[in-house]
């Protein structure tokens, strides 16, 4: 059974005479409205990850991102029908992925996962205030639905679309595939991926102790707005340079006290997995050490940088490995590598291991704090041009 959530009731896959055009005003209008729900302090202290959402969906940011839709040597039209179906464990990538498919003009149905946490719920609801006075085509031609395992809906909204986004997994991207698209469609996907954390251990000890405190305010951001499950949230960290056990201790320290005051915590079933992941690890002889200074921070010493885990952990679980400089790491890096944030290091310095990756692995590289900042190109893909489609004349 179907649960609509957002937009009209009705039959999902039937024809709808309304058009809409890249950059629509009316799209660009009633995003923006969302936006300042969002952007209140009242939501923002209770969700402040959807502050970062917020700030996307702001007008500058969606002319942004209408900007690179537009082409000088073709037209730019929507691509058509989009099926998206997004993550459970990470509730606001809906809306980026969404926002940007109704920006480029096209009729979207978003499937939103029954387990959705609660700023999922925030973000409908905002939405749906936002639809009582916006133009009527915005609710006919955009549409977010919850139902179970049912592979006839899937099967029929997979037959209906022009482009099919597929976030959560390989075991996700797997499951959908299995229904045809037609002919002229195609899936754009975003299966299983792991992302790193790198500390320069001379750029920590030249930096303040205010930035250095500011670089862990950013890093804990970072792991513990998605309980460290997102595709982005760092994982293993790095530590590149010599005689680097200060520069651990320090950031671990600092990394207690921020969680603590944070008022970050992981619940008993999470702990205990997280410490079955830890130990597992440790009877395969990838971890040499492994501490619990606390229930929401877990310090382990890899034994080798080819051993750093590739699958999730658990909360709060940090393995750490010494290199003596990022170019050490370009024979760990493969396709499945994501994000790469960082701390310490000059541009000459990420340039430099930018070009010896070679696009063989590592599509993001960021500041700490920014690491689960949605942009417009995401995995490699330049989105706002995955949304549209092109005609030339000659």
């Amino acid at each position: 059974m179907i649960k609509f959530r957002f937009g009209a009731q009705g039959d999902l896959t039937a024809p709808v005479d309304d058009r809409l055009t890249v950059g629509d005003q009316r799209v660009v209008d009633f995003l923006a409205k969302v936006a300042r729900k969002l952007l209140a302090p009242a939501v923002a202290r209770r969700h402040p990850e959807l502050g970062s959402l917020g700030y996307f969906l702001r007008p500058a940011e969606l002319h942004r991102a209408i900007a690179r839709m537009q082409r000088d040597d073709a037209i730019t039209f929507p691509r058509g029908n989009v099926f998206h179906v997004p993550p459970a464990n990470v509730d606001t990538i809906f809306v980026y992925s969404w926002a940007l498919s109704a920006l480029a003009g096209n009729h979207n149905v978003v499937r939103i996962s029954e387990r959705s946490a609660t700023a999922a719920d925030t973000i409908l609801e905002a939405l749906n205030e936002v639809l009582t006075d916006a133009d009527p085509v915005i609710g006919r031609t955009q549409r977010m639905i919850t139902y179970g395992r049912d592979d006839a809906i899937t099967a029929a909204l997979s037959r209906w679309c022009d482009l099919r986004v597929i976030w959560g997994g390989d075991t996700a991207v797997e499951a959908i595939r299995k229904h045809p698209l037609r002919p002229s469609a195609r899936d754009l996907t975003f299966p299983d991926r792991t992302s790193w954390a790198a500390l320069s251990a001379d750029g920590w000890r030249a930096a303040s102790p205010a930035a250095r405190r500011d670089a862990v305010v950013g890093f804990s951001n970072d792991a513990y707005w998605f309980d460290q499950a997102a595709c982005s949230s760092p994982r293993t960290i790095f530590l590149v340079g010599t005689d680097t056990g200060d520069v651990r201790a320090e950031f671990v320290e600092l990394l207690l006290e921020v969680v603590d005051q944070r008022g970050w915590a992981v619940d008993a079933a999470m702990a205990v997995e997280k410490r079955v992941n830890a130990y597992g690890m440790a009877a395969t002889g990838a971890i040499s050490a492994m501490s619990f200074p606390a229930n929401a921070v877990t310090e382990m010493s890899l034994t080798a940088v080819p051993d750093a885990p590739r699958r999730w952990i658990g909360a709060g679980a940090f393995p750490f490995a010494e290199v003596g400089s990022l170019l050490d790491l370009v024979p760990a890096m493969n396709r499945q590598d994501q994000t790469f944030s960082h701390f310490g290091f000059t541009p000459s310095q990420l340039r430099e291991f930018a070009l010896a990756l070679g696009g063989r692995g590592v599509d993001r590289i960021v500041p700490f704090g920014q690491a689960l900042t949605f942009g417009s190109i995401w995995d490699g893909y330049d989105l706002p041009h995955e949304f549209t489609r092109l005609t030339t004349i000659a």
